[in-house]
């Protein structure tokens, strides 16, 4: 019997045991596991598990190529100015500077009021800008972090691929269920790392971070 490791949460199947509070008996094969199952903690696919036993053979990989940023700078809209007063807010509560988190918010609020409304948001078009970050954005920043030697910014970076394809396959599962996947069921979201939970039983801790599960808010559908 094999055990087998999810690579965004770290949550472990374990054949000689199953999953009996989902219908999986013990001693269920992995193979035997429907094409379509998920991580019950994360919502990734079979895909992103990892045998447990498994050799992994680590190869050299070519460095990847630092991004040239440009010296104009780009005015950025409200919206993604109310995203990245967000997410330094979370930072700042993250390294307990609270004050500093508080101050953030506040202006990630006002400039959330301040942006315009997107008109029927493209599922397909979300997916493809996550594929775009995991298979561009993110080697370019980690390449980024690596050369300047920044434990934080990759620590973070770690965070946030995770989390973002944990997105990409909650959008996935959403295109195929449509609204059903959130019907009488909470959808919850961790107020550090943006993890998102879709289920009534939250984690004891982030899968991600690791805080508690009182971190965690659960989010409102529209009227």
């Amino acid at each position: 019997m094999s055990k087998y490791v999810c690579s965004v949460c770290g949550f472990i199947y374990d054949e000689a045991k199953g999953i009996p509070e989902a219908g999986i008996l013990p001693n269920t094969k992995w193979k035997d596991l429907p094409e379509d199952w998920v991580c019950p903690i994360c919502g990734v696919p079979k895909s992103s598990f990892i045998r447990q036993d498994e050799q992994i053979i680590t190869q050299k990989k070519k460095p990847v190529p630092i991004k040239e940023t440009s010296s104009e700078l780009k005015e950025m809209t409200a919206l993604e100015l109310s995203a990245l007063c967000s997410n330094l807010s979370r930072g700042c509560e993250k390294q307990y500077k609270l004050e500093e988190a508080a101050l953030f918010k506040e202006l990630g609020d006002y400039f959330g009021k301040k942006a315009t409304p997107i008109d029927s948001p493209n599922v397909n078009q979300l997916v493809a800008l996550i594929e775009k970050d995991l298979e561009e954005g993110f080697p370019i920043a980690n390449g980024t972090a690596k050369e300047n030697k920044d434990r934080g910014a990759l620590r973070t970076l770690t965070w946030s691929e995770k989390v973002t394809r944990v997105l990409k396959s909650l959008l996935i599962r959403y295109q195929r269920e449509g609204k059903t996947m959130i019907e009488n069921t909470g959808v919850y979201v961790c107020t550090i790392c943006g993890f998102v939970y879709v289920g009534d039983n939250l984690p004891e801790i982030c899968p991600i971070c690791k805080v508690p599960n009182w971190k965690f808010e659960k989010m409102k559908g529209r009227a």
